[in-house]
C-alpha cells in the first residue's frame, strides 16, 4: 500500500484529504506544521509521495520541499490557497512536481495523486532496460539511478525524466514544447518556462559534467552534446 504525507495545517483540510486518499486506498501520514512534515518524512519509513501546503508555521512548504529534495525523488505535490503565478514557479524551484490551488474537488486531487505515482513508476524503468553512459555520467534506467563519477545524484522525477530524454538522443534538441508535452503531458496547464528552471536546476547538480553537456541552444531547446 502506498503511503503518503499530508502536511497542511489546516485540520479540515488534511482530514478531507486523508479520508479521500484512504477510500482510494491509500495510507496516509499527517503533518500539521511544515517542522513536523520534515521530521515524519525522515522518521516515519518510506514515504511515496507528499502532499505539502505552502503557508504553514514552522517551516514553509518550500522549505520541506527543499528538505526533502537534498535525499529523494519522491514525487510532491503543492497546496497552495493563492492563485499566483511566483507560488507556482517557486513550488517548481524548490523541486515540486505539480501544484494545486484551493479550493480544489478532493476527486481530481486524489486522479492527480494517482498519476504522481504512475509517472514515478514508470520513470523507474518499467519499459525499459537501457543504462546510458556518457562520459563519467551512469544514468540506470531501471533502477533510476543516477551516477557521476561513482557518487550517486540525486534527481527529482522531472529532472530524471528530462536527463534521460535528453542523453537517449545526444545531439538531438528538443524544444520546451516538446519536453513539456513528453515529460509534463500534454494536458500540462501552468507556466511552460518551468521546463527552464528544471533544467537549469539539473544542470546545476550535474556539475562540471551539466555544464560541458547539457546545452542550450537558445531560441530553440535542449540537447546533451556529446
Amino acid at each position: 500500500m502506498k503511503r503518503i504525507l499530508i502536511a497542511d495545517d489546516e485540520a479540515r483540510i488534511r482530514r478531507l484529504v486523508c479520508d479521500f486518499l484512504k477510500n482510494a486506498g491509500f495510507e496516509t501520514v499527517e503533518a500539521a506544521d511544515g517542522k513536523e512534515a520534515i521530521e515524519k518524512f525522515f522518521s516515519v519509513g518510506s514515504i511515496d509521495l507528499v502532499i505539502c501546503d505552502i503557508m504553514m508555521p514552522e517551516a514553509d512548504g518550500w522549505e520541506v520541499c527543499k528538505k526533502i529534495r537534498e535525499v529523494s525523488g519522491v514525487p510532491i505535490l503543492m497546496l497552495t490557497a493563492r492563485s499566483q503565478e511566483f507560488d507556482e514557479l517557486m513550488s517548481f524551484e524548490s523541486g515540486a512536481d505539480d501544484f494545486v490551488t484551493k479550493p480544489f474537488s478532493p476527486s481530481v486531487l486524489v486522479k492527480r495523486v494517482e498519476a504522481l505515482l504512475k509517472r514515478a513508476q514508470n520513470s523507474q524503468g518499467n519499459s525499459s532496460n537501457d543504462i546510458i553512459s556518457i562520459d563519467s555520467l551512469v544514468v540506470d534506467i531501471p533502477a533510476h539511478k543516477v551516477t557521476l563519477g561513482g557518487a550517486t545524484v540525486e534527481l527529482t522525477i522531472k529532472e530524471h525524466n528530462i536527463l534521460v530524454k535528453l542523453a537517449s538522443s545526444p545531439d538531438r534538441i528538443y524544444s520546451r514544447e516538446q519536453l513539456l508535452d513528453s515529460i509534463w503531458g500534454v494536458d500540462f496547464v501552468g507556466d511552460p518556462r518551468t521546463v527552464d528552471s528544471h533544467v537549469a536546476r539539473l544542470r546545476t547538480k550535474l556539475g562540471s559534467w551539466g555544464e560541458k553537456h547539457l546545452k542550450t541552444v537558445f531560441g530553440v531547446g535542449y540537447k546533451i552534446e556529446v
